[in-house]
């Protein structure tokens, strides 16, 4: 019958095949790939500094999970010509310098990178409206240590209150700090700003946003206020903005308000080694010695007790060690 299979027909049927490439070890070199940096991430687009102009980039597939964020220094291709409707694509991620990381709490396994490349961590904070929460201020320093940056404390609206009591709190740290208030004069805070690329972080209502506007006129950065009832600010900033100073002086970033700073990344070990001296005096510590305040046979009471440490200082950094356990 005509059109009926036949059993013996198999034998003469060959399956179609479907044409691909041949598949290849071979990677794109990117030869003619150019150098950016980003300056903000909104919903998977990137925002690029390159030679002078903003260019949007999307990431390439080749780069799989890896996350791009704030400061990232980054190789680009295809349109870079930052005209509108142009998209480039970032290729290539070159290695950081630094990271300034977090957890969402302190049982989150997951580590977030907010910022990249920033050489200085300034913890951004109001001695009044809204109050200071010094155990956020601790659990930024701890932060900024286990990234490499240098910490400067940057305490605004000093003609509500005197900043005496607070700085006698972090005086044995050796911290470095700058004082300002609302309408004064900022030349100490952009000498200690040169040449850096500096993050801000701090609780919404301190005043960041009011500082990057009168360091960088051109943000035009939105400028919350302190609800009168809770004390609490109104974030303003949503995203993390990188920005260069004027005159080539560094770059500063702006990130959004922060409640809570989770540092379940962050190890006994590698907080003690931010502080050299004390570093030293817990070389014969048992195994396991986490250096707080309740271990047997801590080096640092050791220290103390022969006079060899400054106990302010070692009490100073037992509470930044606890900071890591402790809510803001």
């Amino acid at each position: 019958m005509a059109g009926r299979y036949s059993e013996h027909d198999h034998e003469h049927y060959e399956r179609p095949r479907r044409r691909t490439r041949p598949r290849t070890k071979n990677r794109p070199t990117h030869e003619d790939a150019v150098d950016a940096v980003v300056i903000t991430v909104d919903r998977g687009r990137f925002t690029l500094l390159l030679d002078g102009r903003t260019v949007m980039a999307m990431k390439s597939r080749n780069l799989g999970r890896k996350g791009v964020v704030v400061g990232d220094r980054v190789r680009v291709v295809g349109d870079v010509s930052g005209d509108d409707g142009s998209l480039a694509r970032i290729v290539e991620v070159t290695e950081r310098t630094t990271t300034l990381r977090r957890t969402a709490d302190d049982t989150d396994p997951v580590e977030r990178v907010i910022v990249a490349n920033a050489t200085q961590l300034v913890v951004v904070t109001a001695l009044a409206d809204p109050e200071p929460r010094p155990r956020l201020i601790d659990r930024a320093l701890v932060a900024a240590y286990d990234s490499g940056m240098q910490p400067l404390l940057c305490l605004t609206k000093s003609d509500l209150r005197s900043p005496d009591e607070l700085l006698s709190t972090y005086r044995s740290l050796g911290v470095r700090y700058v004082v300002t208030q609302r309408g004064g004069d900022l030349d100490e805070l952009r000498a200690h700003l040169a040449g850096h690329t500096s993050v801000l972080i701090g609780h919404s209502g301190v005043g960041k946003s009011t500082l990057v506007n009168a360091l960088v006129p051109a943000a035009n950065r939105e400028v919350g206020h302190v609800n009168a009832v809770t004390g609490r600010g109104r974030h303003t900033s949503t995203s993390a903005y990188l920005l260069p100073l004027p005159d080539d002086a560094g770059w500063i970033i702006d990130t959004p308000g922060i409640r809570s700073f989770g540092l379940a990344h962050v190890q006994p070990e590698s907080l003690i080694e931010a502080f050299p001296d004390l570093d030293e005096m817990t070389e014969d510590c048992p195994r396991g010695c986490t250096h707080g305040t309740d271990e047997p046979e801590c080096g640092l009471d050791v220290a103390v007790a022969e006079g060899d440490a400054d106990p302010e200082r070692v009490e100073s950094f037992r509470r930044l060690l606890a900071a890591r356990e402790s809510q803001p």
